[in-house]
Formats: C-alpha cells, sequence, structure tokens
C-alpha cells in the first residue's frame, strides 16, 4: 500500500507522540507512587543495581561468575514479586510501573521487520481519511446516510428500468467495490449521468471505506489532476514542479485514485495525453480507478481519442445515473 508521505509523516508523528505520552504517564505515576510508598523507590534502586551486579558478574574474570548470577537472579526475583505486592495493594497492576509498548508486535516502531505494523496502518488510515475530508464532507458522505427515496419508482423514458431501481443495483454494487477493495470483480468504476443525481456522493462512500481499510486513496477533480500535469511539466519554477511532481506520482500509484467530473476540463491535446497516460500507466500497474463524468458514454468518445475511450469502455465497468436532479428536488423542499 502506498500510503502519501505527508500521510505516513503525520501517522509516525502521532505513533511517537503517543509513545512518548505513555512514557511520561509511567514517568508521573513512579514519582507519585514513590512518594507515597518509599519502599518502591528503594526496590527500583535496587533492581538497576542488580543489572550492574550482572554484567561485573560477567566480566569478572578467574572465576566462575554463575553462582554469583544466580544468586543475583534470585534476589532480582524476590525484589519483583515485593514490588508487585505493593502495587497491588496500592490497587494497581503489578505491571503498572513497567514501560509496556503499545503494541506488543512493533515495540512502537510501526515495524515489523521491513513490513508496516498494523497499528501504523491504522493511523495512516485515520490520517488518509482527515485528508480526503479536506475536500469531501466525509461526515455526512457514507453509504448508511444513502437515500434511495429521492429516486423515483416510476418507468423512465427510453429505460427499461425506473431510476430508483438502476440506483439499487449501482448502490450495491459501489458498497460491495469498497467493502471487498482489491477482491471485487471490477477493478475500475466509470460514472456517467446528467449532474446531481449522487456521482460524488457514490465516490465519497467508496473514498471512506476504502481509506478505512487501509488503502491509499487519492480524490481530485479532473481540473485539478490536469493542471498538476501541466505544472510538472511546463513551470519554471524548480520547487512548484518538484511539488507537482509528486502530487503526479501520487496519481499514479495509489491503491485507489477518484477522479471526479472528468470532461470539465479544457480538453487540449496535452490534457488528452495526459489522461491517456494516467489510465494506461494505473491499469499497466494494477491500479484501481474510480472516474465521474456528466458526459455519456457517446460524449466520451467524441471528446476524447480512441486509445484513452477503448480503455474507459473496455477495462471500466460503466454504470449509468438517470433520473431528476437531486439538487433542484432538494432545494424545492427548502
Amino acid at each position: 500500500m502506498g500510503y502519501d508521505a505527508a500521510v505516513l509523516r503525520r501517522a509516525t508523528r502521532r505513533l511517537e507522540e503517543e509513545r512518548t505520552a505513555r512514557e511520561e504517564r509511567t514517568e508521573a505515576l513512579k514519582k507519585k507512587l514513590y512518594a507515597q510508598i518509599p519502599e518502591l523507590s528503594d526496590i527500583d534502586r535496587q533492581l538497576r543495581g542488580t543489572v550492574a551486579d550482572i554484567i561485573t558478574a560477567c566480566l569478572r574474570k578467574g572465576s566462575d561468575p554463575g553462582p554469583a548470577l544466580k544468586v543475583i537472579k534470585d534476589k532480582n526475583m524476590d525484589l519483583q514479586v515485593r514490588q508487585a505486592q505493593l502495587l497491588q495493594q496500592a490497587g494497581y497492576s503489578p505491571d503498572a510501573l513497567d514501560d509496556v509498548p503499545g503494541c506488543k508486535k512493533c515495540k512502537d516502531t510501526g515495524w515489523v521487520g521491513a513490513q508496516m505494523c498494523d497499528c501504523l496502518k491504522a493511523l495512516c488510515a485515520q490520517e488518509q481519511v482527515k485528508e480526503l475530508s479536506k475536500l469531501l464532507d466525509l461526515g455526512e458522505q457514507s453509504f448508511d446516510a444513502f437515500s434511495l427515496d429521492w429516486y423515483s419508482p416510476l418507468p423512465y423514458a427510453g429505460e427499461s428500468v425506473s431510476p430508483k431501481e438502476n440506483m439499487e443495483f449501482i448502490y450495491e454494487l459501489c458498497l460491495n467495490y469498497a467493502q471487498k477493495f482489491g477482491r471485487f470483480y471490477y477493478p475500475n468504476l466509470l460514472f456517467t449521468g446528467d449532474p446531481g443525481l449522487g456521482k460524488t456522493f457514490l465516490s465519497a462512500c467508496i473514498a471512506k471505506t476504502v481509506a478505512e481499510n487501509g488503502f491509499s486513496v487519492v480524490y481530485d477533480t479532473a481540473v485539478n489532476l490536469f493542471a498538476q500535469f501541466e505544472e510538472q511539466k511546463f513551470s519554471r519554477d524548480v520547487q512548484e514542479g518538484r511539488e507537482a511532481q509528486q502530487e503526479t506520482r501520487r496519481y499514479l500509484n495509489c491503491d485507489l485514485l477518484i477522479l471526479d467530473d472528468l470532461g470539465s476540463e479544457m480538453t487540449t491535446p496535452f490534457v488528452q495525453s495526459a489522461l491517456y497516460t494516467l489510465v494506461n500507466t494505473r491499469l499497466t500497474r494494477e491500479k484501481a480507478t474510480v472516474i465521474s463524468t456528466n458526459l455519456s458514454m457517446d460524449g466520451v468518445r467524441a471528446r476524447y481519442n480512441g486509445q484513452t475511450a477503448s480503455r474507459l469502455e473496455g477495462e471500466y465497468r460503466a454504470l449509468r445515473f438517470y433520473g431528476e436532479d437531486i439538487r433542484i428536488k432538494r432545494s424545492q423542499l427548502i
């Protein structure tokens, strides 16, 4: 899972902050209990001293350190037993003063060998949802909040099923896509249809669920995305060009890219080329993509070159949204 570097930095910083806070709480508890129960402080000094005694015994030459080590270990064990008794008498667990890591698998490092630990993955997922929330109202946009009541159950001109029946199918497919991400039959989805029918809402629902399940997700509009590709190629400012390059890498490498409002951009020859590169690269790398557009499939064919249109038709599961504009229906109720 290729998390954005900024997301990984924030998650790692949170892990470090949690570790520091836990260590500070343990130190504060030690000071409190040592003041209340001086014997605990004395035991702590003796336990630290036994470590030095063991090292000395091991390094001593000319004599067998075995007997000395056994005596020290026995003494150490007796001290630990007494410490546990005092803590329990005071109402604390026997290990209350131990520096116990929050994650036993990685010892709060975030990594097990070269593999990211589940604890760090969880923090990355949380940070990623925060990142997506800057662009999408993820508090309100969720599968649980999606309502079919806005779609008419009546026949719709030119269609075999009603808008509501159509949306029931689309909703179930999108829900399964998000919940089974990476294992679902269709890796790529193409939402087509007029504005105000729920394409962006369902895109946000997918983004939230997939991100919460620990996958890297990038959401952006077509206008912003192609602006970054142009900035990368044509910018004369080194810093801006470098930042745009980082953004385009995110678009190409994330587990799931959600490209919203395709067709709203100025369709120049450069944009045609950038879109083909984006679509083809992600297909080659087996990265999943969800694209939404107000264009029909005929409109997609007319607007974009044959290679791009062919890949969108052949490699994406097209879902056509139709019915009355929900935004207009809502405004009429206010």
